[in-house]
């Protein structure tokens, strides 16, 4: 029998779930708590092999518990909200699965806590998706910032920069204030005009326009 706790803010879905389970042969609801800070006592104390956990609770929500939870159990995320930012910190917190209310029937809730109980990995259909797509842009993003940081570092090639005067020209770049830029880094504003002062002759420019095309490789030497 494969121990399950069970732990929803909602007691009709908690029974609903026990339910299921219960009928089911396969598995047994050892304990049900309705908020985060329950949670992580009663699977202290009871040692479940999974735990359905909601995300949205009070007191501690599924999110907050989740990394310390699967310490100490399978975690099987089980709740209506299918946001991509909730899937991606719920797995990437601990969580071996996640289900989405509307997305399953009993049997497939069945199945889900038996292939999580034996270690594996269990995504409804939507959760799939998501955290696929969210796979995706993560990838495209990581990417585009190599991408990006070669091109400066190409542009940068030969000016003989140090790392601060490269910070302050890149927010230039932005078109923020010299106060701006002295809050951003830590610095006062005089530290800021002299970074800027030596940047100006090293890129053999008079202005700040002048700095951003030189260093954006609009201009050659």
């Amino acid at each position: 029998m494969i121990r399950v706790l069970v732990v929803d803010d909602n007691p009709i879905i908690r029974d609903a779930l026990r339910a299921h389970l219960d009928a089911s042969g396969v598995a047994l609801v050892v304990g049900e708590a309705g908020d985060g800070r329950s949670a992580l006592d009663a699977a202290r104390r009871l040692r479940p092999h999974v735990t359905l956990l909601d995300y949205r609770m009070p007191i501690a929500d599924g999110l907050s518990i989740v990394a310390e939870l699967a310490r100490l159990t399978a975690v099987l995320t089980l709740t209506s909200d299918d946001s991509d930012v909730v899937v991606r910190e719920m797995l990437r917190g601990g969580a071996r699965g996640y289900l989405v209310h509307g997305d399953f029937d009993p049997a497939e809730l069945v199945r889900a806590v038996s292939v999580v109980a034996s270690g594996r990995s269990w995504l409804s259909p939507t959760a799939a998706t998501v955290a696929a797509e969210s796979l995706r842009r993560a990838q495209e993003a990581a990417e585009a910032g190599a991408r990006a940081d070669q091109r400066h570092q190409a542009t940068r090639r030969g000016y003989g920069l140090t790392r601060r005067e490269q910070d302050v020209l890149h927010l230039v770049a932005e078109g923020l204030a010299n106060v701006v830029i002295a809050e951003r880094l830590g610095l006062t504003e005089k530290t800021v005009k002299n970074h800027l002062h030596a940047v100006f002759a090293k890129l053999g420019v008079r202005n700040r326009t002048e700095a951003v095309l030189r260093w954006q490789g609009r201009q050659h030497t």
